[in-house]
């Protein structure tokens, strides 16, 4: 037994198909005008599953199917496409993703119940389901691993991808990921697309229950624009080939494959921030001393999510007060006579009250990609993190002018 966590390994070729007995394509098959719109992973043998999925009461088709699918624990294939969200297109919506679940189940040679299926696109569209059904029939076990990572892509301007290595009771255990996302990103419960593999030997329940313990500090603590999807989910498949003991709870082995699962969820939720459509800069806001970790995420992410703090940040502009103004209107119980917040590593309040500070080096420093926000609320020991974007001139370009 792992009495430590063993260190991680980051592979320079991040490839859903890394570990043990996964394969994968992505193609153009028509659904777009000219990118990869279509593609799969498959497992050799079938995997443990687990998954999370959009809060929105308004749920596209393939949410609704994978939900139930997933109930029996298992999975050996995800196929998805891209270009259209398959949601709000009423009964012939989950009838098209049967057929498509169907078709790629007869593709691979599997159950359809063994296959998840996702979609992501423009909402309101009825899917052009003969395209989807040629296009499966195009696609290859053994094809382009990295042209799925693209195929799940719409307004994203690239592949947000991680393939890392662990030592688990003295087993090697490989896990990539890959998600899409850059626009409609307020999460609860998952973000976008999102899709993890691993050859580790862990069950179905102990999969999602890592899941459902590491999103609330990954995933879900990211904004672009306060919009939560239609479509959002993040899967994980295992497949037990790298034929570890399998991992029980409360040990250290499971410890550590949760360690290798907030590495990678965290590092794609960083990219899809990172990738905010119209972006210019990448938004961290820590918030340290907080009563509870709960506290402290609620703070961070309602700072991030602020449109006016998103807007200052764009234009180079230092308002702090928009900062203050957004901690205050979190749900939590703050002393505002004692909070210190620093832009950039430059104090702009301590102990409630303006800090003055040089103002030429402030804005040089919000002239770079990255903008560090740390709050420290003097209250206690916990602390919690939310990624965002800046909200640009071209982000209301792009979405203005998305269905046209």
């Amino acid at each position: 037994m792992i009495n430590t966590l063993e260190k991680i390994h980051y592979m320079s070729d991040a490839d859903i198909t890394a570990p043990i007995g996964f394969h994968a394509d992505g193609q153009h098959v028509g659904l777009k005008h000219k990118s990869k719109d279509l593609g799969w992973i498959f497992s050799e043998v079938p995997a443990a599953v687990a998954g999370v999925f959009t809060t929105n009461q308004v749920q596209a088709a393939p949410v609704q199917l994978n939900k139930q699918t997933i109930k029996n624990g298992q999975l050996q294939a995800i196929i998805v496409n891209s270009g259209n969200a398959n949601a709000v297109t009423g009964k012939i919506g989950l009838t098209h993703a049967k057929i498509m679940q169907a078709t790629a189940a007869e593709q691979l040679n599997i159950p359809p119940h063994l296959v998840g299926i996702a979609s992501t696109g423009i909402i309101g569209q009825i899917l052009p389901i003969n395209k989807v059904v040629n296009g499966i029939q195009q696609l290859h076990v053994d094809g382009d691993a990295h042209g799925f990572a693209h195929a799940i892509m719409t307004t994203d301007t690239s592949e947000k991808a991680i393939t890392i290595q662990s030592e688990i009771d003295g087993d090697l255990i490989t896990m990539s990921g890959v998600a899409k996302g850059s626009g409609m990103i307020h999460p609860n419960m998952a973000t976008m697309l999102g899709f993890i593999t691993t050859d580790a030997n862990i069950s179905s329940t102990m999969l999602q229950q890592a899941l459902s313990e590491d999103i609330d500090t990954s995933f879900n603590q990211i904004t672009i624009d306060g919009d939560t999807s239609t479509n959002d989910m993040v899967l994980v498949l295992a497949n037990g080939l790298a034929s570890n003991t399998q991992i029980k709870a409360a040990s250290a082995a499971y410890n550590q494959f949760k360690t290798m699962l907030h590495t990678v969820t965290t590092a794609l939720a960083i990219a899809i921030a990172n990738d905010g459509e119209g972006a210019t800069k990448l938004i961290t806001v820590t918030v340290s001393h907080a009563n509870n970790a709960l506290d402290a995420r609620l703070i961070a992410k309602k700072v991030v999510g602020s449109s006016l703090v998103k807007t200052a940040m764009f234009g180079k502009d230092p308002n702090w007060g928009r900062i203050i103004a957004a901690i205050g209107a979190a749900d939590v119980q703050i002393d505002p006579d004692i909070i210190d917040i620093t832009i950039n590593h430059f104090f702009v309040m301590k102990n409630g009250a303006p800090v003055t500070f040089d103002t030429a080096a402030m804005a040089n420093s919000l002239s770079q990609k990255k903008i560090d926000i740390e709050i420290n609320l003097h209250q206690g020991a916990a602390s919690g993190q939310a990624w965002g974007s800046d909200l640009t001139y071209d982000y209301v370009k792009i979405n203005a002018l998305y269905t046209t």
